[in-house]
């Protein structure tokens, strides 16, 4: 059981935002677990996000960089309030910092933030303070924890935390938290090789969490070809490029199948051209961006999520598949092999061995005894060990100490 006047606070670089609903289902099912949670967003959360709940919480999140003028007067009354905290607080701010002149000058702005922060812990009379990935809004989060001494810890989701700049810093973060929550072991096992042993204990799996009850429905299936679905940025680490060359030799083998691609990026040109250069016009749809409940619907209508990504951690758009019944094709790589296993809920692939990929879409598109065993069998990891409740344990229990 958890104190009911137990305050955490959340702090995220932007809050809500539209890629990461799993935070506001985690930040939910904490409040339905009896503790107080404060949402703290650096940047104001994007306006242009209309959905109900979305637009609660903006209306309940404490924003820093609502005003340059507040955001100086608030750092700079903290500073006050504390001259010798101020202090040692700077000089860590610019230890904590990536190499370079431009570095040193953005630490001294990420200390203005976490001043501002500061205030709003004492404010909110929080406990504990959590933020989510290991990048600027951490850094913030580091430094506002030292200047009040109030706990703080950060979860780690996927390779990019590692690469430059933020993997400059990880280790650093690490010692200074008083926990770590990583969204999959693979994570784990990188945020451990960077630090010494004596840290590893306070790593512990705090999965992304899914809502199960809030899933669509899936509709009937048409007759029809069979529809692949994928969900992500059109950037360069989630091997677009590669799914379309795979997807080519199906339909140069004369396969029913239609693929649609959700989500945009810096690669939609590049990607649209791929497709018209590759003959594949009337089998791939360019959809663009949704936000959640509209995603979800596309996967429900889906028969098979395809993940052809070369970095990942562990997707959230995997589990959700998985959880709505879906067979999935993916790449073999960080934490997707603790999800899917191959052959029972899904088929996996070395990452950029395109003539694979080709082999999988090829064998699931043809077989329906396969896709119904895959589906039939997609659902369980996830009530086992993703969903909201079974989630937030770990977390809660970190918390309680």
């Amino acid at each position: 059981m958890t104190d009911t006047m137990t305050t955490i606070a959340y702090l995220v670089s932007e809050y809500p935002g539209k890629s990461h609903t799993f935070i506001r289902r985690e930040v939910a099912e904490l409040r339905a677990r009896g503790l107080t949670v404060e949402t703290i967003s650096i940047r104001v959360p994007d306006p242009n996000d209309t959905s109900e709940l979305d637009t609660q919480e903006r209306a309940r999140t404490h924003v820093v960089l609502g005003s340059k003028g507040k955001l100086l007067t608030e750092a700079m009354l903290a500073a006050l309030s504390n001259p010798l905290g101020f202090a040692r607080t700077l000089g860590l701010a610019l230890r904590h910092r990536a190499p370079g002149a431009k570095a040193a000058l953005w630490s001294l702005f990420h200390l203005a933030e976490a001043l501002v922060v500061a205030r709003m812990l004492k404010r909110t009379g929080a406990r504990h303070l959590h933020s989510h990935f290991a990048n600027s809004g951490s850094t913030v989060a580091l430094l506002a924890g030292h200047f009040t001494g109030v706990p703080w810890s950060f979860t780690v989701h996927g390779i990019s935390e590692t690469d430059y700049p933020a993997g400059v810093m990880l280790g650093d973060k690490i010692r200074h938290a008083d926990f770590v929550a990583c969204a999959s072991w693979f994570m784990r096992a990188q945020s451990m090789r960077v630090v010494e042993p004596s840290h590893w204990d306070k790593m512990a799996i705090v999965r992304c969490g899914i809502d199960l009850a809030t899933l669509p429905p899936a509709p009937p299936r048409a007759p029809g070809p069979v529809r692949l679905i994928c969900v992500g940025r059109l950037s360069s680490e989630k091997g677009h490029s590669g799914l379309l060359v795979a997807l080519a030799k199906l339909v140069a083998a004369g396969r029913p199948v239609v693929l649609e691609l959700v989500g945009d990026g810096p690669l939609g040109d590049m990607l649209r051209g791929e497709v018209a250069a590759l003959g594949l016009g009337e089998h791939v749809h360019f959809i663009g961006r949704l936000d959640e409940r509209s995603t979800l619907a596309r996967i429900a209508a889906a028969d098979v999520l395809v993940l052809p990504s070369l970095m990942e951690g562990l997707p959230v758009v995997l589990i959700e598949a998985l959880a709505l019944g879906k067979p999935v094709v993916s790449s073999w790589v960080a934490g997707v092999p603790e999800l899917v296993e191959p052959g029972r809920t899904g088929l996996l692939f070395a990452p950029g061995d395109w003539a694979r990929l080709a082999e999988c879409l090829d064998r699931i598109v043809t077989d329906d005894a396969l896709r119904a065993h895959l589906a039939a069998n997609a659902r369980a990891p996830v009530e086992a060990e993703f969903a909201i409740d079974k989630a937030v344990a770990p977390l809660i229990e970190r918390f309680a100490r």
